[in-house]
């Protein structure tokens, strides 16, 4: 970073260049994805909620604490936890130790161990200017998607006196109610929600009749397809297998498509493989900037260049009303001139019967 960027970037969040092509989308264009970073911005209290490595931790640890789980055990699941890859296995295994052996998934220490993690969670915010950048999205027609085990955003919205409403897989009605646009306030979680732990879903298989389902997929993978995804406070959300089984797999010529994931750019050429890695997915990387904490500012300013867009729909209202109103008069003025009564004026519908969500 050269000297002249040192001393603008102080002021990025006001002097930040948009790209064109997504801050002109209409918000019912959007889906919006999002990931950890979102929920670490909105509640840094909680370190659970600040990835999916510190989210395991924080299960052991309560785990330890609760005295649910072997001392043995315990040791063993943290040395995984340090040296594995695969986050995902160790995390299934830890919960496959706290559950049942029978199959049937209830009674569980699992949930006890999420119940101590997250408890409280409203308390905790305390940034909650993602939240309310998001919640101007949905009001404008936005869907949102979460890989995210908590449900901030929905706490946040019931808050401010949105109907919320947490999704799950597994509920196919309500899947295709979302889908299809119906449900104006509803937050899918495509791994689960905490407070249904039977529910959560580390792989596709755990979705085998969502994933089988032909209606349900199609009306998914529909959705990457006429939809664009906004990637918000997500890593490595493609190489999610829930994601990819949902959303990638039997969508043909995704480098037609146009999507956007927005990403902390701490280091210029891992920043720039990335940008080039995933225009092959159809995606645009974009930086927020080179520290998270300038990750709220950019959200708020992009969702308000976002929403600052005009619908065309309205335009037409607009231009029709004009044009109309116009005809009236002048189909007035020749009823007047040929000696006829002018009709009386049409009852305005009141806003109860123009469809309210």
């Amino acid at each position: 970073m050269d000297s002249e960027d040192k001393t603008t970037n102080k002021g990025e969040q006001k002097s930040r260049k948009f790209l064109k092509s997504l801050i002109r989308k209409q918000p019912q264009e959007l889906l919006l994805v999002i990931g950890t970073g979102v929920s670490a911005a909105v509640a840094p209290g909680i370190p659970a909620l600040c990835s999916w490595r510190s989210c395991i931790e924080a299960v052991i640890e309560a785990a330890e604490q609760l005295e649910v789980l072997h001392p043995g055990d315990v040791a063993e699941f943290r040395r995984k936890v340090m040296k594995d890859r695969d986050l995902l296995v160790v995390a299934h295994d830890l919960i496959r130790k706290m559950s049942p052996r029978t199959g049937d998934t209830k009674p569980n220490f699992f949930q006890d161990c999420l119940m101590e993690v997250f408890d409280s969670l409203e308390q905790h915010i305390q940034n909650p200017l993602v939240l309310q950048s998001i919640l101007g999205l949905m009001d404008k027609g936005t869907m949102v998607l979460t890989t995210n085990y908590d449900n901030l955003l929905e706490l946040f919205g019931q808050q401010q006196n949105r109907p919320m409403e947490s999704l799950d897989l597994k509920d196919k009605t309500k899947v295709l109610q979302w889908a299809r646009g119906h449900i104006k306030y509803g937050v899918l979680h495509i791994h689960g929600l905490y407070t249904d732990p039977c529910g959560m879903v580390l792989d596709p298989s755990g979705y085998k009749d969502v994933t089988q389902d032909p209606e349900v997929m199609e009306v998914l993978q529909n959705l990457y397809r006429t939809k664009s995804f906004l990637f918000v406070g997500c890593g490595e959300t493609l190489r999610d297998q829930i994601f990819q089984a949902l959303f990638l797999y039997s969508v043909p010529n995704k480098v037609d498509l146009e999507h956007y994931m927005v990403v902390l750019k701490d280091n210029e050429d891992h920043f720039y493989k990335h940008q080039a890695d995933m225009l092959l997915h159809g995606i645009k990387v974009v930086s927020y900037g080179d520290r998270f904490d300038l990750f709220p500012g950019y959200v708020q300013d992009l969702t308000t260049q976002i929403c600052k867009q005009r619908s065309p729909d309205a335009e037409r209202v607009d231009s029709t009303t004009f044009l109309g109103n116009a005809c009236q008069d002048c189909a007035k003025r020749k009823m007047e001139e040929n000696g006829m009564e002018t009709p009386k004026k049409l009852r305005q519908p009141d806003t109860d019967d123009a469809g309210g969500s």
